[in-house]
């Protein structure tokens, strides 16, 4: 069984996921942070972002293990590296190369095959698994999704004032609809969740409802 979570930055589809995926034995594959991977490795060997095939050659060199809550570049764990401002600002020159998506959507299929798995990202509903038994499309208010930007950045010892995070996040919320290859859009059969007012807890409980409801269905 595959369970898709897609939504957009700040609604909490990674931590929300990896609880669900654990209550349900599941595996987990958090696939934003392969395309973060790759926009780290691009920092790295500082790409002209303005030349996408240039990303595109190097990611197709890359090797990258997904092992639940961390991942693996070329070997090096770089589960907390990806997450910090520099790399969240141009993670979209690796999601919004073709090239780039094309690869790693092979690599997410390839790593679904046959395992009851929870995926997130953008695009899992819509392009990635579009014949999922159950899709989910979680988001939250600009404000409370910025909000827990906020806390995360400060948490990892970020300095950053809420009107900055929140003016980033408008603006990448708008490059992910507006992407020419995979867009951040519900799957016409998705179940759409608002976290807004709801607790942690609440919204894994919620999730894990639905689920076992559609495993049901199947059955």
């Amino acid at each position: 069984m595959i369970v898709t979570i897609d939504g957009p930055a700040g609604a909490g589809k990674s931590s929300v996921a990896r609880t669900l995926a654990q209550r349900l034995g599941f595996h987990f594959l958090d696939t934003g942070a392969m395309y973060r991977a790759v926009a780290l490795a691009g920092l790295r060997a500082k790409v002209d972002w303005q030349r996408p095939e240039q990303l595109a050659e190097l990611a197709r060199g890359l090797r990258l293990e997904v092992q639940d809550s961390h991942i693996l570049l070329d070997g090096e764990d770089v589960s907390q590296e990806i997450r910090t401002s520099e790399v969240t600002a141009v993670t979209r020159y690796a999601a919004d190369n073709p090239q780039v998506r094309e690869h790693l959507v092979q690599q997410q299929r390839a790593i679904a095959s046959g395992k009851p798995i929870v995926t997130e990202g953008r695009d899992q509903g819509s392009v990635v698994f579009p014949d999922a038994a159950c899709k989910i499309f979680l988001t939250a208010s600009p404000e409370e999704r910025a909000r827990r930007r906020l806390r995360d950045l400060r948490a990892q010892g970020e300095q950053a004032k809420l009107e900055e995070v929140l003016a980033a996040q408008q603006a990448r919320d708008r490059q992910d609809a507006a992407r020419a290859v995979g867009p951040l859009v519900p799957a016409p059969d998705a179940v759409e969740v608002c976290t807004d007012g709801l607790s942690f807890e609440q919204v894994v409980e919620r999730l894990e409802a639905l689920v076992r409801q559609r495993g049901s269905a199947a059955t």
